[in-house]
Formats: C-alpha cells, structure tokens, sequence
C-alpha cells in the first residue's frame, strides 16, 4: 500500500508513466494498475532520492508492462520499452520482481 505523499513526491515519474501509457494506447484499468504498482514498489523507499532517475524510469516501464499483463491489456516488452524510453532488457529484468514487491504472483508460463 502506498501513501498520498507517494503520488505528490512522484509527480515526474506518474507524468512520465502517463506519458509512455498515451503512446502505448492503453485502457484506463491497465494505467490505473501501473499507477498502482509503481507507487506500491515506490513506498517502500526511504528517500525518494535514493535511486536515480534510470531507476525510476526502469520501475516506470516494468508497472505499464505488468499493468497491462494483469488488466489484459498486453503489449510487448520492446513496445512498453521504446514507449517508456529504457531498454527490453530492462522490463525483462524488472517486472517479475516489482510483482513480488507488491504482493502478486508472476504468471507460470
């Protein structure tokens, strides 16, 4: 669970995350579900300044990414990458863990 001062210290990031969902054309449920996930992976740090902004980004594209997976809304991982301005590789190496920190369970397949 997050906190209403998560979205207020994160505005940068929900603008960014909006932004890379436009270009993705998703539904409402699936950005809602990004949002949900970023600000749930984004609470549990101390300091918002801890990680840097390509951290920030990483964790941006891996919640459209799973965002869109839970809410049926797919995209591939390049697409969510090229939207989101990171590369493949990092939605590949980041979106099984931010659904662990927040609670979910991966998909088997």
């Amino acid at each position: 669970m997050y906190r209403a001062r998560d979205q207020v210290e994160n505005e940068r990031w929900l603008a960014e995350l909006q932004q890379a969902a436009d270009r993705l054309e998703l539904a409402t449920e699936a950005r809602s579900r990004a949002t949900d996930l970023f600000l749930s992976t984004v609470s549990e740090w101390d300091d918002p300044s801890e990680r840097d902004a390509d951290s920030r980004l990483a964790v941006v594209a891996a919640s459209l990414y799973a965002g869109a997976l839970i809410e049926g809304d797919q995209r591939s991982q390049s697409e969510v990458a090229d939207a989101a301005g990171v590369a493949r590789l990092t939605v590949q190496q980041r979106w099984k863990d931010l659904l662990d920190e927040a609670g979910l369970e991966p998909p088997s397949w």
